[in-house]
């Protein structure tokens, strides 16, 4: 049972607005012990690294480090996590020798010091050796060491490869001499000494010997083969073979069978006066707080395309992807341009957005070589340029995860690809047709081979290509090429570790978002056996409409919302938009407006979105918006009601009587310049004091409303400016409001008229009394 507020009654509950903050707060809460939202976690017996602890832990130290740098949403890193775990709980007695580490690169605070360690793909290891003092020390593993006996192989020969740094944790691995042997236990203090006689490609002497590192009195010495001196005075027939040799001059052989190196080891460790040590073992968290935080879960609904997504997958392939490399030129350098090029025609995104693309464009296009320092200046936001800016955080709405590891960018990118080929086949042109904008799906190609992170995924997708996509003929095939094989992912990662529970990857569209994509009955699940069938043409028509410009939509888009969970710089964004897009639907004759109003009707609205109205204010027939009472308005009462008072209506009729106010003295200045006491008519100045009204009126998501005002409508304002002025009196109040004023002011004008005739009468009175002065 859920406990009870302290000083709440069993009668007095909370209101559910106020059940509702408190949920969402709890939700943002920081809970203990969930310090990481990647990979990894605190358990695994590995060192979580950030940007600021990084540079610390692996310059200058004594331990050999091998870091694995990876991205949270790569669908390969997820698969090469529990190996890398596996190969921390295998290695974890060889610290402080060894030291495994791990950064998550997908995390927005760490992205600058993985580009200052050059890492342009997921996951990349690397090995630092003792006092190693820059990034370019570390040496990358190869892409083969993808089990753990590999990857613990190659750890042992980049550590041994370092000996002759000294001082160093790492036991000798060095293969031992005759002369070492002989003087052994006069040069160490210890009781035992095993010798392990192995062929030389072997790795079993090392392993023991970094095993056994955290052990007291006893140590550990490799003998190979080829060293036949030791071989015949010890006889030495099979390999491998140990013996233990102690400081009395005794010596017994090791037993050892198919597992030699747990069996040695175990026979090592339980030797009587062997002790493990007090080694000190640095454990290293991040100091910030992640920035992969939980965040509130969104109601979505997948039948829309959401421009957060859009956005956001632009910003992360220019701002990240393309931004890791020390230099861009060549082939990576043209497939940038035309990346850019085809967002430019395509991406129907924010004018702001498109503005900061044309001109990236514009600057990218005459250049041979771009640095990395100069790209990141390109990208700036630049103050000089308030219409041109692009998002600095991805915030993902429609492809959010369960967990901040699940969708995201990748999610993202599938999205944006459909939307560019779609956007591309509506301007009906085949693939070979001249156009300075080259094609999308080539320019996809492109991108994922130089640009994306995840290698493998990206080997995947150009097996892909390279099997089928020199037979798309026109754009409406290349929509259904990349349909198909994003289908083809799908079924090839259901299952996976990069499958999200709560969203796992199913042959799309299912059957309730376009029934008549499907001949058969099946639900599309990849658990299922049966196949389903598509009909292609129907397909084509739901990508068309799916991805569209037109199914855009801008809920959850910008992140500051108004106390009463209000969106209104969300709202004020969406209304521009909408105009654009009538404007666009006008030039073009395909009726905008229209459908815009019919997507309207089919929108079903979101819960905690409060509706949006019906009627434009100050127009005939419109009903006076409703306004909340501030009488008998209680502490409690206020909490009850903050989610319905009508803020957007207060700012709307502000707003607008403001307008007005500076019309009608625009129109005394002219009646007085003109000796016109009639009607008027908007000069120059009055047309450019009007548009100017108008732009203003237009960021505060009052343009609608104010472009209908023409000369009549100001004129007619004009001639009924007292009646306004009463309205802007009684502005932010309601009728009962008023009424109750009206009926104070009646109450207390009686009071005052009674209080008079009472003293007036008093004063007769008196007057009349004998004895009263008389002046």
């Amino acid at each position: 049972m859920p406990r009870r507020l302290s000083g709440a009654g069993p009668r007095h509950l909370m209101p559910p607005a106020c059940i509702a903050r408190v949920a969402a707060f709890l939700l943002l809460v920081p809970v203990p012990g969930a310090r990481s939202l990647g990979l990894y976690s605190p358990d695994d017996p590995l060192v979580l690294l950030a940007a600021d602890t990084l540079e610390r832990h692996i310059f200058n130290s004594t331990s050999a480090w091998v870091v694995e740098f990876y991205a949270s949403w790569c669908g390969h890193c997820k698969a090469f996590a529990p190996t890398w775990k596996a190969l921390a709980n295998d290695v974890k007695d060889w610290r402080p020798a060894v030291m495994l580490g791990v950064i998550d690169c997908a995390d927005f605070s760490n992205k600058n010091i993985c580009y200052k360690f050059g890492i342009n793909s997921y996951p990349t290891l690397k090995f630092f050796k003792t006092f190693s003092k820059n990034p370019e020390d570390g040496i990358q593993f190869s892409n083969h060491e993808k089990t753990v006996q590999a990857l613990r192989e190659t750890i042992i020969t980049s550590v041994e490869r370092q000996e002759d740094v000294r001082p160093s944790a790492s036991p000798p691995l060095r293969p031992a001499s005759m002369g070492e042997l002989r003087d052994f236990f006069l040069r160490n203090n210890v009781t035992y000494l095993a010798v392990i006689f192995e062929k030389d490609d072997s790795f079993l002497s090392r392993e023991v010997a970094l095993d056994m590192l955290q052990f007291e009195n006893i140590a550990v010495r490799r003998v190979l083969q080829s060293n036949e001196e030791l071989v015949r005075q010890f006889n030495i027939t099979t390999f491998p073979s140990g013996l233990l040799v102690i400081n009395n001059g005794s010596c017994s052989s090791i037993p050892g069978h198919a597992d030699w190196r747990s069996q040695y080891t175990k026979f090592l460790r339980n030797l009587p006066g062997v002790f493990r040590g007090n080694v000190f073992i640095p454990t290293v968290l991040p100091t910030a707080q992640p920035t992969t935080a939980l965040a509130l879960w969104k109601v979505v609904d997948k039948r829309k395309l959401y421009m957060a997504d859009l956005e956001s997958a632009v910003l992360f392939t220019l701002r990240i992807e393309a931004a890791v490399f020390p230099y861009l030129r060549g082939q990576r350098l043209s497939a940038l341009k035309d990346y850019v090029s085809v967002l430019v025609e395509h991406f129907a995104g924010r004018s702001v957005v498109k503005n900061y693309l044309r001109n990236l464009d514009l600057w990218l296009r005459p250049k041979k070589k771009v640095l990395q320092s100069e790209w990141e200046e390109a990208l700036r936001n630049k103050k000089e340029f308030p219409n041109a800016t692009l998002s600095e955080r991805p915030f993902w709405v429609g492809c959010q995860g369960s967990t901040p590891n699940f969708r995201g960018f990748p999610c993202g990118l599938w999205t944006l690809f459909h939307h560019l080929t779609v956007q591309a086949a509506c301007q009906n042109q085949s693939v070979s047709a001249s156009s300075d904008t080259p094609e999308v799906l080539p320019t996809m190609r492109r991108y994922v081979r130089y640009f994306f992170g995840c290698r493998m995924c990206a080997e995947h997708f150009e097996n892909m290509a390279a099997e089928s996509m020199h037979e798309v003929r026109t754009r409406n095939q290349a929509v259904l090429w990349l349909w198909s094989r994003h289908n083809r992912v799908n079924a090839r990662l259901a299952g996976t570790p990069s499958d999200d529970p709560k969203f796992p990857k199913i042959q799309w569209p299912p059957k309730d978002l376009c029934p008549s994509c499907r001949y058969t009955q099946t639900e599309g699940s990849l658990r299922n056996e049966e196949k389903p069938t598509w009909d292609k043409d129907a397909v084509l028509l739901f990508l068309k409409r799916h991805f569209s410009e037109k199914n855009i939509f801008m809920e959850y888009f910008m992140e500051h919302r108004t106390r009463n969970g209000r969106n209104v710089a969300q709202q004020n964004y969406e209304a521009e938009w909408k105009l654009e897009a009538e404007r666009r639907g006008e030039e073009n004759g395909q009726g905008s407006q229209k459908e815009l109003e019919e997507d309207k009707k089919t929108e079903q609205p979101e819960i905690g979105k409060v509706e949006e109205k019906k009627y434009a204010l100050g127009k005939p027939g419109s009903p006076e918006p409703h306004k909340p009472s501030i009488v008998k308005m209680s502490t409690k009462a206020k909490e009850m009601v903050e989610d319905i008072v009508d803020l957007d209506t207060f700012s709307e009729q502000h707003f607008k009587s403001k307008a007005l106010k500076m019309a009608r003295q625009i129109s005394i200045r002219q009646r007085r310049s003109k000796r016109d006491t009639g009607l008027f008519l908007m000069e120059n100045e009055g047309r450019h004091s009007l548009d100017y009204i108008r732009e203003s009126l237009r960021h505060k998501n009052l343009g609608v409303q104010f472009s209908g005002i023409q000369v009549e409508d100001v004129k007619k304002k004009n001639s009924l400016r007292e009646n306004q002025w009463i309205h802007i009196l009684g502005m932010g109040f309601s009728r009962l409001d008023v009424s109750l004023c009206i009926l104070l002011y009646l109450l207390s004008s009686v009071c005052l008229l009674g209080m008079y005739t009472f003293f007036r009468m008093r004063m007769s009175y008196r007057k009349g009394r004998s004895g009263y002065p008389l002046t």
